[in-house]
């Protein structure tokens, strides 16, 4: 922007203040604004005005599409209770919007800071969300909202977040009890106050462990010729980077029927490397490029996965009780609130057990590999202790989540506005 001849610049980050300011003044006001309204309500009515009508009980956040497998069962369970809830999304084509609910209410809020802005104003007794960084980036919390809890979408550590993640949320609900573990440990070594926690399961291995069992015609499945799926994250640790056509090489090589499925972030910050492997190796009758957005017919197909870091092998692991081989990475843990920690991550210490190594000069004997991953005892049992240690309460995940917000909100029920409106 020029003005009067002078060149003026405002970088990301101070815009990013700036609109956190602008925010909060706006909110501010709105906030004394509506309390003025309701006691001028409450007075002109003789005090039988119900000055929290504005106010929504329940509200569940989503900032993508994606989370929808994660939320679907809260909403199918307040839906089944006759509870009413409010979905927000920041994806105009969540498939929540299309959903018919009586008593969820799907809203599209808009997309990034139009959807802040309506979270920042929100009035709600509870806000449950999967979206970390509360009151530490754009999103703030509101003085409107009584109590918000995060609720862990992922099986694997709570310490790969980054700063500060889930510093601000008043309740944690983990998946398995080795992750309170974690955030305690995280509490005492910042001295930050100590959170509300409890372990409900995983909402997102509830859901796709029902398809699986729902499925009828499972014999569909060909287990004529083993299928290996390539699944790696997006990086310059990631396998396609570090290995490109090495790795698919090595896999065809083996004869088997190869499955390779980037992460959606490669097509946007890879593309040129995605664009040279999609055009050497098209797919064929052995060799399939896996771009849909639901992971779960592919990793039912699969005998199995080879990945690096990508939480998508507890998937794998857990729910289809598949075995997996991993790339070996040095993570770098200084933006995470991992660096706070002085020993081995959880799943540092369990991923090399559920499966064998990846090394680039073992690529030739891939084949002896996968075979020897398959059948082994070894690691089928090493599956059957990390599904005991991140999947607790397998199938009632969403039950207690509902469970703990209704007994939740009860307890936040103020007895003295109860009371003037009865």
């Amino acid at each position: 922007m020029e003005c009067n001849g002078i060149l003026l610049y405002i970088d990301p980050g101070t815009g990013s203040m700036l609109f956190t300011i602008l925010l909060g003044v706006i909110g501010t006001g709105m906030f004394f604004a509506k309390k003025l309204v309701m006691k001028i309500k409450f007075r002109l009515s003789g005090g039988k005005a119900d000055v929290s009508a504005d106010t929504l009980p329940y509200v569940i956040f989503s900032e993508s599409k994606n989370y929808w497998t994660t939320f679907k069962p809260v909403c199918d369970e307040f839906e089944r209770r006759g509870t009413d809830v409010h979905y927000w999304t920041a994806s105009k084509d969540d498939p929540a919007l299309e959903q018919p609910y009586e008593h969820v209410k799907c809203e599209f809020i808009g997309e990034g800071n139009k959807a802040f802005a309506k979270l920042n104003l929100m009035n709600a007794d509870i806000c449950l969300a999967t979206t970390p960084g509360l009151d530490v980036y754009q999103w703030k919390r509101s003085k409107n909202v009584k109590y918000y809890a995060h609720v862990m979408h992922s099986a694997a550590t709570t310490l790969l977040y980054r700063m500060f993640g889930m510093d601000y949320y008043d309740a944690i609900l983990t998946t398995g009890d080795f992750q309170i573990e974690e955030v305690r440990e995280l509490e005492k070594v910042r001295n930050d106050p100590k959170k509300e926690t409890v372990t409900v399961g995983s909402l997102y291995l509830d859901g796709m462990k029902e398809r699986l069992d729902s499925m009828k015609n499972k014999e569909e499945r060909s287990d004529d010729k083993c299928t290996v799926l390539l699944a790696p994250s997006w990086g310059e640790a990631a396998i396609l980077k570090l290995y490109g056509e090495k790795i698919i090489d090595a896999l065809i090589k083996t004869g088997y029927r190869i499955i390779i499925r980037p992460h959606p972030q490669s097509m946007k910050s890879e593309k040129d490397l995605m664009d040279k492997l999609m055009a050497k190796y098209p797919a064929g009758d052995d060799l399939e490029w896996d771009f849909e957005p639901d992971n779960f017919n592919t990793l039912y197909r699969s005998d199995i996965m080879i990945t690096d870091f990508s939480s998508v092998m507890l998937d794998f692991a857990l729910v289809f009780d598949r075995p997996v081989i991993y790339a070996e990475y040095e993570l770098d843990k200084s933006v995470y609130d991992a660096c706070w920690i002085d020993h081995p991550l959880w799943q540092e210490e369990t991923f090399p057990k559920l499966g064998a190594p990846l090394k680039e000069e073992d690529f030739d004997k891939l084949k002896d590999i996968i075979d020897a991953a398959i059948s082994s005892d070894v690691y089928a049992a090493a599956r059957a202790k990390a599904k005991e240690e991140a999947w607790m309460h397998i199938g009632e995940s969403a039950k207690r989540v509902v469970d703990f917000l209704i007994s939740k909100s009860e307890e936040l029920k103020d007895p003295v506005e109860e009371k003037k409106q009865t």
